[in-house]
């Protein structure tokens, strides 16, 4: 992913921002930078056309580029149960094509808050962050002959959670893990991200307002997702936390903190490893 080109998503029903219009990026560094460092993504899809209710399921989604594709494309993966993965859920496809040639319809979400936004009054309220959408069609990748770019597939969101991991993990597969996997392969059709960052932004009347402006603080707060303390497993037998972890950890955290609250972000990590 880090190597590959920046282009711009086309325009489109379906992903063009309408409202503040200033904030919509359609470019794929913004979509997918947004997509792959986003914990939870939210997936939407209709399991059965004769009863068009959606299904909303929280997932780990990541956008990779497999060897030898023309395009990236976006991958899920979940236990061979879970309704999102069962065949049948091609059902969805018009009369006229195959599973493998359209897929499904999918809608992918990823949100990240930067700062809560306090104005003078609750309507102007906010948040300053940064969202992704995704549309697109998914098909099930084959265990058998997909099993290179499900490797790649499990291997990309392994690393999305932790660099570095799946190499220093027991891997690869064994065959009932492969068996109980599957992959959801979703080609990208259109997709768009927003972006607020403009902090606090109040109307005219307010500010003319002494009596509010007196009285009613007004500012960000920055939100911080930070990775705590890493903690060993009853069943861990490695005495020291590996450098690569550290490595996660201590940048994750500062980059976090980039809006404000640095220092106190480099002294949490400086006390997780005694520094």
């Amino acid at each position: 992913m880090a190597n590959e080109e920046n282009h711009v998503y086309p325009q489109t029903a379906s992903n063009t921002i309408k409202r503040h219009r200033e904030r919509g990026h359609y470019d794929t560094e913004a979509v997918h930078s947004i997509v792959n460092t986003a914990p939870v993504a939210h997936v939407s899809f209709v399991p059965d056309p004769s009863n068009p209710a959606p299904v909303i399921l929280p997932m780990i989604a990541r956008i990779g580029h497999f060897s030898g594709a023309e395009e990236a494309s976006a991958y899920i993966h979940g236990y061979v149960s879970t309704l999102l993965f069962r065949p049948r859920t091609a059902s969805s496809l018009p009369a006229n094509a195959t599973h493998e040639e359209e897929g499904f319809p999918i809608c992918i979400a990823a949100t990240k808050i930067v700062n809560l936004v306090l104005s003078l009054t609750p309507f102007s309220h906010s948040y300053d962050y940064r969202s992704a959408v995704v549309h697109g069609h998914a098909s099930l990748l084959d265990p058998e002959a997909d099993h290179e770019e499900i490797i790649y597939a499990m291997q990309l969101i392994t690393d999305g959670m932790v660099p570095q991991r799946w190499a220093n993990s027991r891997t690869p597969p064994n065959a009932s893990e492969i068996a109980a996997t599957r992959i959801l392969k979703v080609r990208i059709d259109s997709a768009s991200a927003k972006i607020r960052d403009s902090g606090v932004k109040e109307e005219a009347k307010d500010l003319k307002n002494a009596a509010a402006t007196n009285n009613v603080w007004t500012g960000i707060i920055p939100y911080v997702e930070m990775l705590g303390v890493p903690l060993p497993a009853p069943t861990n037998k490695v005495a020291a936390v590996p450098q690569y972890i550290q490595d996660h950890v201590r940048a994750h955290n500062e980059a976090a903190g980039a809006d404000g609250v640095k220092g106190l972000i480099s002294k949490l990590v400086s006390s997780v490893f005694g520094r």
